[in-house]
């Protein structure tokens, strides 16, 4: 491969590093060629791009994109892939699917909403994470909930409870 070839790649991998907000670096190795078929399929039915890379111009697209985290770089060796996504959980919930059958794909490393996971043994918190906004409909959800309360309240019995006791009130004080 010639240098400008190993520049085109290594544009192309940081174009998709910049275009997907989240991103699994994993190891697909040992995967039969009918089994790689099925989690490419399973991939692109989760709106998931799977990318076999080189490990050199994976570590140089991260450093031109400034996301060379020390802990990701360590991870490098091996066999590569890269799963990009635009949902944060979304390559997690099909790798733990996809092991049901198999013993890969084994998560070496993801950068989830901002943050680094290093490990196969971060798969499940990687399935359990939430997204930004399913956290801010969370908040909005437990903000409303008081209002509601109060809301409900008001309709029912205790709200004629109330208004009986505003205007007593209101008939004291004329």
């Amino acid at each position: 491969m010639t240098k400008e070839e190993k520049a085109l790649v290594i544009d192309n991998i940081a174009a998709q590093l910049g275009e997907y907000p989240h991103f699994y670096i994993t190891d697909i190795e040992a995967l039969n060629a009918e089994q790689t078929a099925q989690l490419r399929r399973k991939c692109f039915e989760n709106d998931i791009k799977l990318v076999v890379v080189k490990n050199t111009l994976l570590g140089k697209a991260l450093e031109k994109m400034n996301l060379a985290d020390a802990e990701l770089l360590k991870v490098l060796q091996g066999p590569t892939s890269v799963m990009f996504a635009n949902t944060g959980k979304a390559p997690a919930l099909l790798i733990k699917e996809f092991r049901k059958t198999s013993d890969k794909p084994v998560l070496k490393a993801a950068s989830v909403e901002g943050c680094v996971y290093v490990g196969d043994n971060q798969l499940d918190a990687l399935c359990t994470i939430k997204s930004r906004e399913e956290l801010i409909g969370d908040i909005i959800s437990l903000l409303q909930s008081p209002a509601k309360n109060v809301i409900s309240a008001l309709q029912g019995s205790a709200g004629q409870k109330i208004a009986g006791i505003v205007k007593t009130l209101e008939e004291r004080n004329n």
